[in-house]
C-alpha cells in the first residue's frame, strides 16, 4: 500500500508545503536529497533532513525481514573481525578489539583520549590481513574540528614500524597509503551531520573497502542551539537506528564519541555521558574513559558479549598504548559515580538522568 504525504508523521506546515509543491506520495520523496527538497518544496534544511530520516525509518520498518538462523548470525559475526587498539589490555576487555558490524560509543571528559583512540582505530583498520588486520579503509566524520592530520601521521608511522618488525615486506603499508585511505568529512552542525549520515549508504556502496566509520563527536552538534528537546530526541533516535543499520548491512565498525556532563544527585555532582538516558541504549557497547589521579582508565560499561571491566592505558607519541603497570580489574574515578549494587560485585557507572 502506498503511503501518502498526509499520512506521514510530519508537522502540518511541512505537509502543506509538500502538497502545495505537488507531492502526493512518500515514494516521490524517498530518493531526493535535502537541498533538492529545500528548493522544490520550500522546506528548511532541518525540515528536509527530518523528513528524509522519517521516510527512511518508515521504509525500513515496512521492508520484509531477512530469514536467518542463529547459526547464520554466529558465522557472520565470527567472520567480521575486530579492529585492534594497540592496547592489549583494552583489546582483551573488548574481546579482541572494536567489533565490526556493531556500534561502539566512547565517552569521556575533554583531554582523556577519545579523539586519540578514534585516530588510532582509523590507522589500525588498515593493517594488512597478513599481519592480523582487516586491510580496510576508514571514514572519519569530524564535528568538533579536533582531527589532526600530523597526529595521524605519527600514529601511522608507529604502526608501519611495528609491522616492519614482523616482516620486511609490508605489502605497501606505508604512511602515504594510510593517509590516502582515510576519508575525512567536516560537519559544522547537526543538519550537516544528519545529511552526511543519510548519504552514507551510497558512499559505503561505492567504497566497500571501508571498515570503520568514526563520528567525533556525536554530542557536540546536538548540545547547542536546540530549544525543542523532543525534536532532538527524535533526531537522535532516528540517527541511532540508521547507524546500527549501516554497521550491519555494510559490515563496518561504527565508533561514536560522546562528551560528559555534570549532574547533581543528593547534593553531589557526578559526571555522566551526555545526550540523556535514552541515548545510553543507542550503541551496541559503551566504553567510558576517565581519570583516577594521573592514571587513564577505560571502563567497558555495556556490552552484549563481554563482562564489564576496567583497564589502564596511556597516550604516547606512538598512539594509544598499554601502561607499564599491572592492569587493574576495577577502579573508581574521581567525579564519576560507580554505585555498588548488592547483586553485582563489578563497579557500574551511574547512568541515571
Amino acid at each position: 500500500m502506498l503511503r501518502t504525504v498526509p499520512s506521514l508523521p510530519l508537522a502540518p506546515s511541512v505537509k502543506v508545503k509538500l502538497i502545495n509543491a505537488g507531492f502526493q506520495e512518500a515514494s516521490e520523496l524517498i530518493d531526493m536529497r535535502p537541498l533538492q527538497l529545500c528548493k522544490e518544496a520550500g522546506l528548511t534544511q532541518e525540515e528536509a533532513v527530518e523528513l528524509l530520516q522519517i521516510l527512511k525509518d518508515d521504509d525500513q520498518q515496512r521492508a520484509p525481514a531477512e530469514n536467518l538462523t542463529a547459526l547464520d548470525l554466529l558465522q557472520q559475526e565470527q567472520s567480521q573481525g575486530s579492529i585492534v587498539t594497540f592496547c592489549s589490555a583494552l583489546d582483551d576487555a573488548l574481546g579482541g578489539g572494536v567489533p565490526v558490524g556493531k556500534t561502539t560509543e566512547i565517552c569521556g571528559a575533554p583531554g582523556i583520549g577519545k579523539t586519540q583512540l578514534c585516530m588510532q582505530l582509523a590507522v589500525d583498520v588498515q593493517i594488512p590481513v597478513c599481519f592480523g588486520g582487516l586491510g580496510g579503509k576508514a571514514l572519519y566524520i569530524d564535528t568538533e574540528g579536533s582531527f589532526m592530520v600530523q597526529r595521524v601521521a605519527d600514529i601511522a608511522e608507529a604502526a608501519v614500524q611495528h609491522c616492519t618488525l614482523l616482516a620486511e615486506d609490508t605489502e605497501g603499508f606505508n604512511i602515504e597509503k594510510i593517509l590516502s585511505n582515510l576519508f575525512l568529512v567536516r560537519c559544522q552542525d547537526y543538519v550537516e551531520l544528519l545529511a552526511e549520515v543519510y548519504l552514507l549508504p551510497d558512499f559505503l556502496s561505492e567504497h566497500p573497502e571501508v571498515r570503520l566509520v568514526a563520528i567525533d563527536s556525536i554530542a557536540f552538534p546536538f548540545r547547542h542551539d536546540f530549544e525543542d528537546l523532543s525534536q532532538r530526541t527524535r533526531l537522535l533516535n532516528g540517527l541511532a537506528q540508521q547507524l546500527i543499520q549501516l554497521a550491519t548491512q555494510h559490515n563496518v565498525a561504527v565508533v561514536l564519541t560522546n562528551q560528559m556532563t555534570t549532574r547533581l544527585s543528593n547534593g553531589q555532582s557526578k559526571l555522566v555521558p551526555a545526550l540523556g538516558e535514552s541515548w545510553g541504549h543507542a550503541a551496541t557497547q559503551r566504553l567510558i574513559l576517565h581519570w583516577e589521579g594521573l592514571r587513564r582508565l577505560a571502563s567497558l560499561y555495556k556490552s552484549p558479549s563481554q563482562m564489564e571491566a576496567t583497564v589502564q592505558y596511556q597516550i604516547t607519541s606512538q598512539g594509544f598504548r598499554d601502561t607499564d603497570e599491572e592492569p587493574r580489574a576495577t577502579a573508581d574515578a574521581p567525579g564519576v559515580s560507580f554505585p555498588s549494587e548488592s547483586h553485582c560485585k563489578r563497579p557500574r557507572l551511574d547512568m541515571t538522568s
